[in-house]
């Protein structure tokens, strides 16, 4: 008997959360010698700077690099970049920058402050990180669409400096990327990758400046190399391989949802694509789509094995049911491909971004609606959000008390800080006190 192309499932099996939770756990950094290999990667890029980034390129990305100057990119041929590209693609990538921007303005935060009766000023200040990093994937596949999602943010919120680190794999690089570095205002290109990329930005050398965050996915030795360096730099997230959740009533063309289960899958053999529907007909209809759609796929192979290994099609009791599950996975990208949408949303608490109605493909947030598309994954919806202009901005207390505020405060303060035993918190407080 042939495997079957993706996993049936029904919450009526008597096995099906432990089996669910099986399926969708994930752990990016449980391989001891991954880890191993990444500690050593940082310390000899702390230690020998560029000279360590120029052997791992050589090593890993099969180059022949002689010095730091080789992996720069100058501004000249990022705007050649620009220039190259065709017609129709450049005004893509202008016009999903546009709408980038657009959604990503109302998020822009204003410091504030406001005044007690006795004098006493309270309030926040809101001001930009000074320069950020992105890490921009490569190998399998380009993502000129992340260089948008992840630079435009960033430069709303008023970031001084953007550098972005972009393997180049037998020097070859995409020209497209480096075009949307140019839309977007990307100010300096690194072409390396890796563990080595990430310690680069997160301590420095001789030619890579040390950024205060980095942002962007990566395969699992980015991610690894990002959970070390945390402390040193800040981090948008810990991303592992994308996944998709679709809830569908059976009302939706089958080809539909399985072209989109597909959408996910196709980006790595580790991606999750699942389907959630209380009508058993509709899940035998897309798995037959499934069937007759695949062959036709450039990236067959990569979706056959994602779909084997990690997919499912779930057949749930009711809406409740669907809701229930779909909190419990948390997805990144969860479609509701039902009627009235908008219904489900009180109900729905854990996704990265939800994909409301039949017309509302995933693809479309990947590329061109305007929400970043850069997204928390393997259930840490539950706690993070998507990457958007507050990741690139801190807010500091601001505290200016009057004579009579510190006064009452102080009288507050001495109680909690004797209560404490730290005296010397209570007496500072006391010294304000009017007698």
């Amino acid at each position: 008997m042939s495997k079957p192309l993706i996993k049936r499932l029904a919450t009526s099996d008597g096995d099906f959360i432990p089996t669910l939770d099986k399926l969708v756990a994930w752990n990016t950094v449980s391989d001891e010698t991954v880890e191993s290999r990444v500690a050593e990667i940082i310390q000899q890029v702390r230690s020998k700077g560029d000279q360590a980034l120029v052997d791992y390129s050589n090593q890993f990305d099969r180059r022949a690099l002689k010095n730091a100057e080789d992996f720069c990119v100058s501004s000249e041929a990022i705007q050649q970049a620009l220039e190259s590209i065709d017609t129709e693609t450049r005004e893509a990538l202008e016009a999903a920058a546009e709408r980038i921007t657009e959604y990503h303005r109302h998020q822009s935060h204003e410091s504030w402050q406001y005044q007690e009766s006795d004098g006493t000023i309270l309030g926040q200040r809101v001001t930009p990180l000074d320069r950020v990093g992105l890490y921009v994937p490569g190998g399998k596949a380009s993502y000129p669409s992340s260089v948008l999602m992840s630079c435009i943010p960033a430069k709303i919120a008023g970031v001084e400096e953007i550098i972005m680190a972009v393997p180049a794999p037998e020097d070859e690089l995409n020209p497209i990327v480096l075009a949307a570095a140019a839309i977007a205002g990307v100010d300096k290109v690194f072409t390396i990758g890796g563990a080595q990329a990430v310690a680069a930005m997160a301590y420095g050398t001789e030619t890579i400046p040390q950024v205060d965050k980095i942002v962007g996915p990566g395969n699992i030795y980015v991610a690894t190399a990002k959970r070390m360096v945390f402390g040193a730099v800040g981090l948008d997230m810990v991303a592992g391989p994308t996944e998709i959740l679709i809830i569908c009533d059976g009302k939706t063309d089958p080809d539909w949802i399985a072209m989109d289960l597909f959408s996910q899958a196709e980006h790595d053999e580790n991606a999750q694509a699942i389907l959630l529907s209380w009508d058993k007909k509709h899940l035998d209809a897309v798995y037959q789509s499934i069937a007759k759609l695949l062959p036709d796929m450039e990236r067959k192979d990569i979706i056959a094995e994602s779909l084997a290994n990690r997919g499912a099609l779930i057949e749930v009791a009711d809406q409740k049911e669907a809701v229930m599950l779909s909190n419990r996975i948390a997805p990144e990208h969860l479609e509701l491909s039902v009627e009235d949408p908008e219904l489900w949303l009180s109900d729905l608490r854990h996704a990265g971004a939800i994909f409301m109605g039949r017309y509302t493909a995933e693809a479309l947030g990947d590329y061109s609606a305007g929400p970043s598309h850069v997204l928390p994954t393997s259930a840490t919806a539950r706690f993070s959000s998507p990457l958007s202009v507050y990741d690139f901005q801190k807010r500091t207390s601001l505290i200016h008390c009057s004579p009579e505020g510190a006064s009452e405060l102080g009288k507050i303060a001495s109680v909690l800080g004797r209560g404490e035993a730290l005296t010397a918190h209570a007496r500072s407080a006391e010294y304000r006190i009017k007698k």
